[in-house]
C-alpha cells in the first residue's frame, strides 16, 4: 500500500451541544482521502482477522501441517507499519508474517495456498507458513529462526546505501529476539554506517510463554536504541493511526540515511502458534486483551466519529470473509508441488556437487558385491 502525501491524519474536532459533550454520531469534518484511509485500515484488519481464523480451522482439519503463528491481535500493528512504505521498499520478517504478506499486496489466495503448501502459494508451496517469499512485492522473507532475518535486512539496507538507492528496509522481529546477539550487532553496524533501515520491535509482551519483564533487565525495548545512539519511539500497536505515523516518522528518518528502532505494543489473542493452548495466561489478563482488541475497538471508534455505521461494518465483514472462504477453497483446489521441483530454489545459482538426495535415500549408489563363486 502506497503511503499518502500527509504525515498525520487530520481530523476537525465534534460538533457539541450546549452542555459542551460531543453530539451522538456527529460526523467529523474529514477529509475524503482521510476517510478512504481509515476506512481502509479496517478494513484490511478485518481481512486479516477472517484469513487467520480461517487458517487456524484449517489447520485443525489438518489442512495446514508444520507450525502455523498467526497475526490475531496484531491486526493494527501490520496494517499501519505496512501503509509506511513505498511499493519499492524491503521487507524483512518472521514467522508471524501472513497478515503483512496480505498488506503488502500478496493475494490473499496465493498466501493460503503456501500454507497448505501447494504448487500456486507464494512459495510455490516449499516454504509454509514461516517461510513467504515474493520479490516482485519486495518481500524477502519470513523466517523460522528467530532474528535470523535481522543480520539479512542489515545487509539489504548496506545494499541500497552502497548503491546510492532511495529505498529503505523494514525489518520486524518479536520482542524475545532483542536478546539474541544479531540483533545487538545489526543495530551496531547499522547506526555506525548510517544505513537506510526500520528495526521494529514487535511486543506482544510475550516470547512464547514468558514476560518481557522476566527475560530483559530493560523492559522498555526501545530504550536499546540508546546505546548505538539510535532514534527511537514506542507506540500503541492497538491503533493503526498511530502506527500509521509513528512508521512514517521512523521511514523518514531511514530515507533521510539514519536508522530508526520502533517498538509497536500490542496484544496477542491467543498462543505463541495454533497448538499452544496459552494455559499461562490467566482468565482475567484473557478478558483485557479481549477487551482491547484492535479489530472491535478500531470499529467501535469509526462508528462514534461517525465515519461508518453498522450496516457498513457488516457489509466490510460480509466482504473480507468472502475473500477468507475463497482462499481456502482456492488452496485446496490448487495441486501439490511435484517432488521434481524440491531442490529448485536451494541455491540461486547451481553448485557444484549439489546433491538432490531425497529424504532415504544414500549419499552413493552401493557397489555391487562380488560373485566369488561361493553360491555356484
Amino acid at each position: 500500500m502506497t503511503t499518502r502525501p500527509r504525515t498525520s491524519v487530520a481530523t476537525k474536532s465534534r460538533p457539541s451541544t450546549s452542555s459542551g459533550q460531543p453530539t451522538p454520531n456527529a460526523k467529523l469534518d474529514v477529509s475524503p482521502a482521510d476517510r478512504e484511509l481509515l476506512t481502509g485500515f479496517y478494513r484490511q484488519m478485518m481481512l486479516i482477522r477472517r484469513f487467520e481464523e480461517r487458517a487456524a480451522r484449517a489447520y485443525t482439519q489438518a489442512l495446514i501441517g508444520g507450525y502455523c503463528h498467526l497475526n490475531l491481535g496484531e491486526e493494527a500493528a501490520v496494517v499501519g507499519l505496512m501503509s509506511a512504505l513505498r511499493p519499492s521498499d524491503y521487507l524483512f520478517t518472521n514467522y508471524r508474517e501472513h497478515g503483512y504478506a496480505i498488506t503488502r499486496g500478496i493475494h490473499p489466495n496465493r498466501v493460503m495456498a503456501e500454507l497448505y503448501g501447494r504448487a500456486d502459494g507464494v512459495s510455490k508451496g516449499w516454504g509454509g507458513s514461516m517461510h513467504m517469499f515474493d520479490l516482485e512485492k519486495r518481500m524477502l522473507g519470513g523466517y523460522g529462526i528467530v532474528g535470523g532475518q535481522i543480520p539479512l535486512a542489515t545487509g539489504a539496507a548496506l545494499a541500497i546505501d552502497y548503491r546510492d538507492g532511495d529505498e529503505i528496509v523494514l525489518c520486524t522481529m518479536g520482542d524475545g529476539t532483542t536478546n539474541i546477539g544479531a540483533f545487538h550487532e545489526s543495530l551496531n553496524i547499522a547506526s555506525l554506517w548510517n544505513l537506510p533501515i526500520v528495526y521494529v520491535i514487535i511486543n506482544n509482551r510475550l516470547g512464547m510463554a514468558t514476560t518481557v519483564d522476566k527475560a530483559s533487565a530493560e523492559p522498555d525495548l526501545y530504550k536499546r536504541a540508546s546505546a548505538y545512539r539510535m532514534a527511537s519511539e514506542r507506540v500503541d500497536g492497538l491503533d493503526p493511526v498511530a502506527v500509521f505515523e509513528a512508521a512514517q516518522r521512523a521511514v523518514a528518518q531511514a530515507r533521510s540515511g539514519k536508522p530508526f528502532l520502533l517498538e509497536v505494543v500490542t496484544e496477542r489473542l491467543r498462543g505463541h502458534s495454533v497448538v499452544d493452548p496459552a494455559k499461562y495466561r490467566s482468565d482475567e489478563e484473557m478478558s483485557l486483551v479481549k477487551e482491547r482488541d484492535p479489530v472491535h475497538t478500531f470499529a467501535d471508534k469509526l462508528v462514534a466519529d461517525g465515519l461508518l455505521d453498522e450496516q457498513e461494518l457488516a457489509k466490510i465483514d460480509e466482504e473480507v470473509s468472502r475473500q477468507a472462504t475463497e482462499a481456502a477453497a482456492f488452496a485446496e483446489n490448487s495441486p501439490f508441488p511435484d517432488v521434481s521441483t524440491l531442490f529448485d530454489y536451494t541455491y540461486a545459482t547451481a553448485v557444484a556437487n549439489d546433491s538432490h538426495r531425497l529424504p532415504g535415500q544414500p549419499l552413493f549408489e552401493p557397489a555391487p558385491i562380488p560373485d566369488y563363486g561361493v553360491n555356484q
